[in-house]
């Protein structure tokens, strides 16, 4: 058997003694990996002034696979997360994260078996922020119609593959309406083509609350970025924590499967980390790489171990790295113990993501909303030339036209005004000549009808 060349990238902290002992266990496997190690993480910062070199970048890419150790990010400032810049830049659209009660490991939930499939490129992970104002900042969320029908896709073909019987949306398309509804209105059109699959939806509040309660009744759920980000921590809770968690990034003819746990420095080097995240994605690796004799070997002398109790000190136990690595290598099975029915893959596969959606409805711009810079209740022209003033608020809140909400006012105002008929860019350009004579404008959002409908969100009153 020819072997596959990955690229490893042991990260910072704790990232090289896990790597090492993923390492260690792989070769007694006998599985048919060549590394090409890679540098990502701290140690870059200072030679190459960010976390992720160029050379990392482009060995991934090279190799099409890659196995990631913890990397540290810095928090509200320092250098750029590694994990988003990998994902963003190779186009990991589909973030696998697999919650599956371990044997030995005890929780509060018995026969957890959730997979929570994220989006894994757009959302507020856009990192699109602006001061908009000394006292104001924007982000921008941003959800497309082709970036939710890839994962959503994936999310479909992955239950199939697997004889999953339920698929779940989690949103909060009540409150973003547009957002979080246009992923919504993509499920439910991907799901009409899967009818052997449940589908369903359930907010996200309303999600968590059900999975520290009754965690069993979820299968496979589908969500966006952020809320993934949070789910997927949540569920890995479940069954033991981060520490245990295994994580693929999936993309159109590449992967990285990672570690989605902290890189720990203040244990660094004491030789008492848990590689059992990193090992249980490098076995998903496994699977993609269409090799599931050496994943369930693997797996089958990790599950006997923690059976055994040998824990290391997160999980409660007392073993050190080493001793739980050479556990799990004295524990391996032989060859040839697997009947063929044992080896079905996890399904974590390729996956083509949609074309670009073009509409042929009518798409017509209505207005603009304008975002001024003032201290206190600004006056503005109620008219410009075809647009009517329809529209003040303030963080969010209507202060006109009607009676004023009794809520501090910061120095950030949203202006809206409409038209009864088409407009053109030369209406916008005179609405923002005749508000830059009295404000300061920092910000325009032009508003659009698509056959009469408005596609801008409705403010309370209108």
């Amino acid at each position: 058997m020819k072997n596959r060349t990955v690229t490893l990238l042991k990260g910072d902290g704790i990232g090289p003694e896990i790597s090492d002992a993923v390492l260690e266990i792989f070769e007694a496997a006998k599985a048919p990996i060549t590394w090409e190690e890679a540098e990502a993480g701290l140690s870059c910062v200072e030679k190459y002034g960010n976390g992720l070199p160029q050379e990392t970048l482009e060995s991934i890419r090279r190799n099409q696979i890659a196995l990631k150790g913890p990397t540290t990010t810095p928090i509200a400032g320092g250098h750029k997360s590694v994990n988003v810049t990998i994902r963003k830049s190779l186009d990991l659209f589909a973030n696998v994260r697999p919650a599956k009660t371990l044997p030995g490991v005890k929780t509060r939930f018995d026969n957890v078996d959730v997979i929570l499939v994220r989006e894994n490129i757009e959302d507020t992970y856009g990192g699109i922020e602006h001061w908009q104002t000394p006292d104001v900042v924007q982000c921008l969320k941003i959800i497309t119609r082709p970036g939710s029908m890839a994962v959503i896709r994936y999310a479909f073909e992955m239950a199939t593959a697997m004889g999953r019987q339920r698929v779940t949306c989690v949103h909060k398309a009540n409150i973003h309406k547009y957002s979080d509804g246009l992923f919504l209105d993509c499920f439910r059109e991907v799901a009409k083509e899967y009818p052997h699959l449940q589908a369903d939806d359930i907010l996200i509040d309303n999600a968590c609350m059900q999975l520290v309660t009754k965690p069993e009744q979820f299968d496979v759920m589908i969500t966006q970025n952020l809320y993934g980000d949070i789910v997927s921590d949540l569920c890995a809770g479940l069954v033991g924590g981060l520490g245990v968690a295994p994580a693929g990034n999936i993309g159109r003819d590449r992967a990285v499967f990672e570690a989605v746990h902290g890189s720990a420095p203040d244990i660094a080097g004491m030789g008492v980390a848990n590689p059992t995240a990193l090992l249980q994605s490098a076995t998903l690796m496994l699977y993609y790489l269409r090799l599931p004799s050496f994943a369930k070997r693997i797996e089958r002398a990790l599950h006997s171990v923690l059976a055994d109790g040998l824990k290391t000190r997160d999980l409660g136990g007392k073993a050190t790295t080493r001793d739980f690595t050479q556990a799990i290598i004295h524990a391996l099975p032989p060859f040839g113990s697997f009947e063929t029915s044992e080896l079905a893959s996890p399904a974590v596969m390729t996956c083509e993501p949609e074309a670009a959606h073009v509409s042929d409805r009518e798409w017509v711009l209505r207005g603009a909303d304008v975002f001024i810079q003032h201290e206190g209740m600004p006056e503005v022209p109620q008219r410009v030339g075809k647009m009517e003033l329809s529209l003040i608020s303030n963080r969010g809140t209507k202060i006109y036209p009607g009676p004023r909400p009794d809520i501090y006012l910061v120095d950030w105002f949203r202006l809206r005004y409409k038209a009864t008929e088409p407009l053109t860019q030369t209406d916008i350009d005179l609405l923002l000549a005749e508000i830059s004579k009295r404000f300061t404008w920092m910000h325009v959002e032009k508003l659009h009808e698509e056959n009469g409908v408005a596609m801008f969100s409705k403010a309370q009153g209108e």
